[in-house]
């Protein structure tokens, strides 16, 4: 479902991202972790072609399509559709004054998807959610429903590909591990590509297969996230993890 290779992201010839490989199957779940400026995000962005002041090189592909050659009109038939992106605060995105329920079917209509009553039920109850909510304003929701809300349109959209950006860490702990704990259901029952961004090691080993870590633009650890966290090389990775309380 991605495919990158040698993706290199300058902005202003300076190097903010680098990123040798890094491959996500259906079913899969692949964290890149690093501090804040590690340059994380910009890889997420540069998945869905939201980087358009920067330099890039090399190869990144998504759901079959090349993203750093394809015409801008393909690459928005993609995003929301096929590739949902849940950032850090989707009540930031949500309209204040729109139901929950409003605001789903509207995008279903733009992405030209069904937009049945029982459609936008059925994905608010795969996260959890009572479809009750849809009734309610974005202020009447909390941090953690605000997020399974936005995994729950990606979900009505038919997305194959979840990307995630720190998309726990303004919650508190518990509702942290439901968030987690949907984000893994949704990948064992419905196949998806999960790409995870985060500062915290520990807690993305509990759901993915593999881990990237990154610090100044540069990968300096990968593997699988159960040998990363047990054994891991490079002194960054292990300041990570002792910096875990």
């Amino acid at each position: 479902m991605i495919e990158v290779r040698d993706l290199q992201v300058r902005y202003g010839g300076r190097l903010v991202a680098d990123v040798p490989e890094l491959d996500v199957g259906a079913g899969e779940c692949v964290a890149i972790v690093g501090e804040s400026g590690s340059g994380k995000s910009t890889t997420l962005l540069t998945l869905l072609g939201l980087t358009p002041d920067a330099e890039i090189s090399g190869h990144v592909s998504v759901c079959g399509v090349d993203v750093l050659t394809a015409p801008p009109r393909r690459l928005r038939e993609i995003r929301g559709a096929r590739v949902a992106l849940v950032m850090q605060s989707p009540q930031a995105a949500l309209s204040p004054a729109t139901r929950l329920g409003v605001l789903m079917r509207r995008a279903l209509k733009l992405h030209g998807r069904v937009r049945t009553d029982e459609a936008m039920a059925d994905a608010v109850t795969a996260v959890m959610l009572d479809p009750a909510i849809l009734r309610r304003y974005p202020h009447e929701i909390s941090g953690g429903q605000a997020q399974r809300f936005a995994i729950a349109l990606a979900i009505a959209l038919g997305a194959e590909v979840i990307l995630a950006d720190e998309p726990t860490s303004a919650l508190d702990v518990t509702v942290q591990a439901e968030v987690v704990g949907v984000l893994r259901s949704l990948r064992s029952e419905r196949g998806l590509a999960l790409l995870l961004v985060s500062h915290d090691l520990a807690q993305v080993s509990t759901i993915a297969d593999r881990v990237l870590v990154m610090k100044d633009g540069a990968v300096v650890e990968s593997g699988s996230a159960a040998q990363v966290l047990a054994a891991p090389s490079h002194p960054y990775t292990r300041e990570l993890l002792e910096a875990v309380p």
